[in-house]
């Protein structure tokens, strides 16, 4: 396995890359990075893969952008990625399989639509992209939320805001936005607004949906959507595992993987 840096649109980006054969691209999921797909990557490798996996802009070693971005920002800057990465590791090629993990699973739907040419398959691994239904807790959270904005929008509240809506994320354990500062808050902001599903019936790859039937923070009722909105799917259920199958069981994924590539 290599790690090393590409410059993109003044962002150094830091990316593993491992192997020779058919190309694998990994999209990680929010939170995480190239790390935490160490096992998987390795076992693709040795089963005749080239595999890379980029730090997302924001996440691992990547610093994040200028500004905050969208789903769709993070979708052109993976295209010039690609463009500018096929000059430098000649053993990754185009058209690759394609794998999105949660939040990468966003960038991978709408990348698969706008670029069908440059994707053979699609999987969608716990993926994001759907926006949830509101229940009991979600309802609290946005009533709250709107309140809240009335309450510190005064000029003498303003500089209490930002510690009052920390201390209020965190209270309600919504831990992507707690743990996101700045540009990064301001991204998932984005990212939570849209709703990708008007989306998901335009891709056109064969593709797999796996999922972990404990995941809690999509939960399986979402594969099913998936399943049902894109043409020439299959939904594989993983009994006992969460939203992570690539930490919890990365031999059994990988296996899924090179089945579902050959």
């Amino acid at each position: 396995m290599k790690e090393d840096k590409i410059l993109i649109n003044d962002i150094d980006v830091n990316y593993k890359i491992a192997g020779k054969g058919p190309a694998i691209l990994v999209l990680h999921g929010w939170g995480g990075c190239s790390d935490s797909w160490l096992r998987v990557q390795e076992i693709l490798s040795k089963k005749g893969y080239t595999v890379l996996i980029p730090d997302l802009p924001g996440f691992g070693k990547t610093p994040p952008p200028y500004d905050p971005w969208s789903v769709g920002d993070y979708m052109e800057f993976l295209i010039t990625f690609i463009k500018e990465i096929q000059k430098k590791e000649k053993d990754f090629t185009v058209p690759f399989f394609l794998i999105g993990h949660s939040f990468g699973g966003r960038i991978s739907i709408k990348f698969c639509v706008k670029y069908p040419e440059k994707v053979k398959k699609l999987i969608l691994l716990d993926s994001a992209g759907i926006r949830q239904s509101l229940d009991i807790k979600s309802f609290t959270v946005r009533t709250v939320a709107i309140l809240g904005n009335a309450l510190f929008t005064p000029k003498i509240m303003i500089r209490f805001r930002d510690s009052a809506r920390s201390f209020f994320y965190k209270l309600i354990r919504n831990r992507d936005y707690a743990k996101s500062k700045g540009i990064m808050q301001g991204t998932l902001k984005k990212v939570l607004e849209e709703d990708l599903l008007p989306e998901v019936s335009e891709i056109g790859q064969k593709t797999l949906i796996i999922w972990g039937d404990k995941d809690k923070m999509v939960p399986l009722k979402y594969g099913y959507m998936f399943k049902e909105s894109i043409n020439n799917s299959q939904l594989e259920i993983f009994k006992n595992v969460g939203h992570s199958p690539h930490l919890e069981c990365p031999e059994k994924l990988a296996g899924f993987i090179k089945n579902f590539f050959v």
